[in-house]
């Protein structure tokens, strides 16, 4: 007998649904992680009548699993042929195989049992994969907050401002929320009233964070001297981190936000769940767009700034040391934060000019500056490139690699020199 499996994507995550065995002998021979997908919420989006009770009977038998799109994953959705419908945004189809094997597209059937066939289990399914998606976004900023040791609820309240100070309030609410939803299964009304009202806050605050980076990028800009430039990067590497992990909570709880958003959409009003959710998308890459710019224009008057320095390595070599490794050690928390909301504009890192770069510059320069200035320049230089290689380790080892390939070309032509 013929094995069939239904496949949705949304860009962000894929949909396997069809009979448990064959689901999970697919997902065994593609190499995927995956999780529950929750079908039986979609109990809610089904309408009275024999039709219904057939669809409910057909889904009750199927399983579902969600798997989140990678590079290499994502490559299924050309693999398989799946076709992306104009409407909805989602790409879609059906493979047919004998015992999981997978023999190729095919066209769906019509029957009531189908996901791709009942446009409203469509959009339930839809709305799922986009809670999960958010979901794994919000485990990632969990992750992320560990990783730096930084309580978000304690830099909130060692801030006297009031806008901060009301996220604590929030982030309680939120998570109170969170929690029923788990143990109900669904967001009642009840529920939704107590947090509905938050998301003022959180994008209050969220504005004062970007305000704040906004404003260490400018003090960057207004400074020329390299003490002053040293006085800034050193303030800028102390904030930044701080800032964005309250940046960070700030997308987590709106995520959250979402979530229950969305469970709310497809209780009440189940024939809108799909219009809300790519409502719910492009408010999402909204606030990614705008939390992309800020951070980049931090990190573009931070690369500005270690220019200066790099020029003037030889005459400032304390100072520009300082300007670079607060530079570098800014671009490693930036790059990192990216990479947990899922902002693709990755950025390369800051690499320094090495010293014998700058030495060739300002050749005529070097005896001005004493043995001591020289050998402090080249200790800058070897610094910056063990910085810069930590930084691409979190990008692409394959920078990495060229830039070990450069500095051994370099000791060899000082030795044979």
């Amino acid at each position: 007998m013929d094995d069939e499996i239904q496949l949705i994507s949304d860009g962000d995550g894929l949909a396997v649904i069809g009979d448990p065995a064959a689901v999970e002998r697919f997902l065994v021979s593609e190499g995927l992680p995956s999780k529950d997908l929750g079908l039986q919420r979609l109990g809610s989006v089904l309408k009275t009548g024999a039709g219904a009770a057939q669809a409910g009977s057909k889904i009750a038998a199927n399983s579902g699993r969600w798997v989140q799109l990678t590079k290499e994953s994502a490559q299924l959705v050309d693999k398989y042929g799946l076709r992306k419908g104009a409407k909805s945004g989602l790409s879609s189809g059906v493979l047919k195989g004998n015992k999981g094997q997978i023999k190729g597209f095919v066209e769906f059937a019509k029957g009531p049992g189908s996901l791709l066939a009942n446009p409203a289990l469509l959009a339930g399914a839809a709305g799922i994969m986009a809670q999960l998606a958010m979901r794994q976004t919000m485990d990632e900023i969990t992750d992320y907050l560990a990783a730096i040791d930084e309580k978000v609820e304690d830099v909130l309240r060692a801030q006297k401002d009031a806008v901060l100070a009301d996220m604590i309030g929030v982030d309680l609410v939120v998570e109170e929320a969170m929690t029923i939803r788990e143990q109900v299964g669904r967001v009642s009304e009840v529920t939704w009233s107590k947090v509905q009202a938050t998301s003022v806050t959180i994008a209050r605050t969220q504005a004062y964070v970007l305000r704040q980076l906004d404003a260490l990028a400018g003090k960057m800009e207004d400074k020329s001297k390299i003490g002053d430039l040293a006085k800034a990067s050193r303030e800028a590497e102390s904030k930044v981190q701080e800032w964005l992990a309250v940046l960070a909570r700030c997308f987590q709880l709106q995520d959250a936000i979402a979530v229950l958003e969305l469970d709310r959409v497809l209780d009440a009003a189940p024939e809108e769940l799909d219009r809300h959710r790519l409502g719910l998308r492009a408010a999402r890459q909204n606030r990614l767009d705008l939390i992309a710019r800020s951070t980049e224009r931090l990190m573009a008057r931070m690369e500005a700034a270690a220019g200066t320095a790099n020029a003037k390595v030889l005459l400032h070599p304390a100072a520009s040391r300082a300007v670079v490794r607060s530079s570098d050690r800014v671009a490693i928390a930036v790059v990192d934060f990216h990479g947990r909301l899922g902002i693709e504009r990755g950025r390369r890192s800051l690499e320094a000019r090495r010293w014998v770069d700058a030495a060739a510059e300002v050749r005529d320069k070097v005896l001005e500056t004493g043995a001591e200035g020289v050998d402090a320049a080249r200790h800058l230089g070897n610094e910056t490139l063990g910085r810069a290689r930590s930084v691409t380790d979190k990008l692409s080892s394959g920078i990495a690699e060229r830039a070990l390939r450069r500095r051994g070309n370099d000791e060899e032509r000082d030795e044979e020199g």
